[in-house]
């Protein structure tokens, strides 16, 4: 039979649990040796952790067509913050499937092995940034936290996270980490007639941005290098189309017989974007018989 000091150590140490479980929890690291891509994750018991990649994208700069100059510029960029000399937090803006993500992953495919490493975080988990810049701060290797498709509403805690880790935090950003974002929104946020209502006149008729105009563009303003993205023209969706198509084993006179398709696949997707050359490559080429086939 216990005594009472083992039933008392006994209801300590189930109360301890119980208090521990309430409490904020350290984030944990993972093995570094298990890849170069990484996923913020939050675990059910409220934790919040970084997960491996398993099978990162594969995607590199060659397979990037038609968007030179922005190409160069974020390779350059990621090239000096990898090298260790100044680099800026960069934002890709523009139309939708024109390249702008699978062009951070395509850096990293291009630095991994320079000790580039990528870690990608959710708009919900923004709040946690500072989280991750102190859990990889010290280590050798060179971060880029990627937020994909970013864009806020009114009032949202993660645009202000966001604000303060990228300037405006009392401490220093870590020298081995640096934000890019790709969003379709150049501003971030929904701009609205009713914001125009702010606009002053003088009696010299000049115009003074109002406090919520200066709100709403002073996220953006906070990255150093802005790239935007245009929708592509039928023949640099056509040339898309062939590289994918090429990659998938086609010959010429295959992908000569592909365009008419290409074309009529953009016009009911309603964009000839890279996206949409990507899913009609994959469709065409997978319905293609193979060597041998009746």
């Amino acid at each position: 039979m216990s005594t009472p000091l083992e039933q008392f150590l006994v209801r300590a140490e189930a109360l301890l649990a119980r208090v521990e479980a309430i409490l904020p929890q350290t984030p944990r690291a993972p093995d570094w040796r298990l890849g170069y891509a990484y996923r913020w994750r939050r675990h059910y018991s409220g934790a919040s952790y970084l997960q491996a990649v398993a099978h990162a994208s594969a995607i590199t700069l060659s397979d990037l067509h038609n968007i030179g100059p922005q190409k160069a510029q974020i390779e350059q960029n990621t090239r000096q913050f990898v090298a260790g000399r100044p680099a800026n937090n960069v934002l890709l803006t523009g139309a939708r499937g024109t390249g702008k993500s699978s062009l951070i992953k395509a850096c990293l495919n291009q630095f991994a092995a320079d000790g580039l490493r990528l870690i990608e975080v959710d708009k919900a988990d923004l709040a946690e940034l500072p989280d991750i810049v102190d859990l990889v701060a010290g280590r050798p290797e060179r971060f880029i936290i990627f937020c994909d498709d970013l864009s806020f509403e009114e009032g949202e805690s993660g645009y202000k996270a966001l604000k303060v880790a990228l300037d405006g935090s009392v401490a220093a950003q870590s020298d081995n980490v640096l934000i890019y974002a790709t969003s379709n929104r150049r501003h971030l946020m929904p701009e609205r007639m009713s914001d125009n209502a702010s606009y002053q006149h003088d009696e010299d008729g000049d115009l003074h941005p109002g406090e919520t105009v200066e709100e709403k563009i002073s996220l953006s303003e906070r990255f150093g290098l802005w790239l935007s993205f245009y929708p592509f023209k039928q023949d640099d969706y056509l040339d898309i189309v062939a590289h994918w198509l090429t990659s998938f084993g086609c010959d010429a006179a295959q992908i000569e017989a592909a365009r008419a398709d290409a074309l009529r696949w953009a016009l009911q997707r309603g964009s000839r974007s890279g996206r949409v050359a990507w899913q009609f490559a994959k469709d065409y080429a997978g319905k293609l018989p193979q060597d041998g086939a009746a």
